[in-house]
């Protein structure tokens, strides 16, 4: 009786092949192992390593009671056992996925599972996508680690899996993407508009911003109403900055940091008026004068005859860059913008010093001096004058005849 059971329940059971898919329920699960119930006379197996890849934990992806689709790796292990494979049924059916995606152009999101030199591994159910390092990005990556773990977009650009060749890009999605949101933003620009960038790049000549996926050049000249000597030291990548667009011609876009409202010359004649007493710092000499910021984006001139009030034969003989010096403004231009000082109109006018005559020293004779010597020299006895007949002339022989 007990034969005859064992052949019906033998019966009862389905036969299975190795390759078969077949679905299986969670009778029991370690961290390293599971038991399936397939429906056969001998339990399924399926470990960790033929579970997935990715070393994971078994009990923390499945639960007792749990059905799955699973593919027979090996009747018989040996042991009466049938071994069991999820990873490769997911594999081939994660091709059949990257097959259709290839044909249909389609764009699929995946985690990167491996960080290589030459790009990224991404992973979809079980299907693995190489993509290189050049396809990765729009721009030059350098340390492609922080895409570990991401969940990227690309699409499939080969599809090869007899030679192990699926290739993914990720660049040209990035790369569509800016060029749409180019348009949208060259379409709402204006001349004038006002508009929140990231610094992107810095030469010696200027900066490059971010305006929405459009790069402006904010030039030199237009980073301050003052001086900049070296744009690196003024600004930073990624520092975020509020500009107006200044000029677009042929896809070319001129940032200005130079507000029109915030310039200081336009109230600069009321500071700055002739007569005015002003400080500033010297900014910067040259042989001719030394020029004064008395404010962010206002220089004056101060030439180098105002310095003092002697002879200066150039400014550096007297001056020092950053020194503070307090000044009187003798000029104001408000067309060009120019402004002259002068240090000599503050200094006391001292006029210069007549000598004055000394009067004679009269001698004083000394008391053995003889009388007559000192008459003599005191008051000189004139010669008493002649008399008429004495000083006329006698007559001529001619006349007296």
């Amino acid at each position: 009786m007990s034969e005859n059971f064992d052949e019906l329940l033998e019966q009862s059971l389905k036969t299975i092949r190795t390759g078969e898919v077949v679905e299986g329920t969670v009778i029991s699960v370690k961290e390293d192992e599971m038991v399936l119930n397939i429906g056969y006379k001998s339990d399924g197996i399926l470990t960790r390593s033929e579970y997935s890849n990715t070393p994971t934990d078994l009990t923390t992806v499945v639960n007792v009671g749990d059905t799955m689709e699973v593919k027979v790796l090996k009747v018989n292990d040996g042991e009466g056992q049938v071994l069991l494979t999820y990873k490769r049924l997911a594999a081939e059916r994660g091709n059949k996925r990257l097959e259709e995606a290839f044909e249909n152009k389609e764009v699929l999101k995946a985690p990167v599972t491996q960080v290589m030199s030459g790009g990224l591994t991404v992973t979809l159910d079980e299907a693995k996508v190489f993509i290189p390092a050049s396809l990765v990005s729009d721009i030059y990556e350098k340390d492609l680690n922080k895409y570990a773990g991401q969940e990227i977009e690309f699409v499939i650009t080969e599809f090869n899996p007899r030679k192990r060749r699926i290739i993914g890009d990720r660049k040209q999605l990035l790369v569509a993407e800016k060029q749409a949101k180019q348009q949208e933003t060259l379409a709402k620009l204006e001349i004038g508009m006002t508009i929140e960038g990231v610094v992107k790049n810095i030469t010696d000549f200027g900066a490059f911003v971010d305006i929405g996926g459009v790069d402006g050049l904010l030039h030199i000249s237009e980073m301050s109403w003052g001086r900049i000597g070296n744009p690196k030291k003024a600004f930073s990548v990624g520092q975020t900055l509020r500009v107006f667009v200044k000029d677009m011609k042929e896809g070319k876009i001129a940032l200005s940091l130079k507000f029109p409202d915030e310039n200081p010359w336009l109230n600069a004649e009321e500071k700055y008026g002739i007569g005015n007493i002003v400080t500033g710092r010297v900014a910067r000499m040259t042989d001719f004068g030394a020029f004064i910021e008395l404010e962010t984006g206002v220089d004056a001139l101060l030439h180098v005859s105002q310095i003092s009030r002697e002879h200066v034969d150039k400014p550096s003989d007297v001056l020092k860059v950053g020194q503070i010096i307090e000044a009187k403004v003798v000029d104001f231009n408000a067309e060009e913008n120019k402004i002259s000082l002068s240090m000599k109109a503050l200094l006391p006018n001292t006029p210069k010093e007549t000598p004055v005559e000394e009067a004679p020293v009269e001698e004083v004779p000394a008391e053995d001096t003889p009388v007559e010597e000192v008459l003599e020299t005191e008051a000189p006895v004139e010669a008493e004058p002649e008399t008429a007949a004495e000083t006329a002339e006698e007559p001529s022989a001619e006349e007296a005849e």
